[in-house]
């Protein structure tokens, strides 16, 4: 199969860069996640992650990919794939109960961008939580990552993470 790429823009910001697939570790949510391009929605700054902005979207795989290519330390550029519960994320204290039930669906999908080292993907309430690699960025990570500590220190109100095939 052709190497294939995905575009991750900040709309607002008007940033973007460029990531290829990993289908050969992780084929299975790189089928679920490209198939159901473009997406996109509100962004989101990770509170414990550290270098991580994300957003919440619907579930959109026909089945829950399976933990392929997990890390609970990812790295500069990698594209992570997460499924939670809208009982996990729908408490007060992550600030987005509303926007994680998605009208009454039972799992929401995060969809997340790692700009800097030393992440530790570990929650205080559940523990460890791997997420599945399925991309990394290989064009543009500087600019984006400009933008996203932009982001944790000006806010992310207003401002759209979107993945779109290239």
């Amino acid at each position: 199969m052709p190497a294939r790429f995905v575009e991750v823009s900040l709309a607002k910001r008007d940033v973007r860069c460029t990531a290829q697939l990993l289908d050969d570790r992780a084929p299975v949510t790189c089928a679920a996640v490209w198939d159901a391009l473009p997406l996109g929605g509100d962004v989101y700054h990770a509170k414990y992650a550290r270098n991580e902005i994300y957003t919440l979207l619907p579930a959109f795989a026909a089945a829950e990919p399976p933990l392929e290519n997990p890390t609970v330390t990812p790295i500069p550029g990698d594209l992570c794939y997460f499924s939670f519960t809208d009982t996990v994320l729908g408490t007060a204290s992550y600030g987005y109960e509303a926007e994680a039930k998605h009208q009454g669906r039972t799992s929401v999908v995060d969809l997340a961008l790692f700009y800097e080292r030393n992440n530790l993907l570990i929650n205080g309430d559940s523990g460890w939580v791997p997420g599945i690699v399925w991309g990394s960025v290989v064009e543009g990570l500087d600019e984006m990552a400009a933008a996203c500590q932009d982001l944790w220190r000006a806010g992310a109100l207003g401002e759209t993470l979107n993945f779109r095939r290239l």
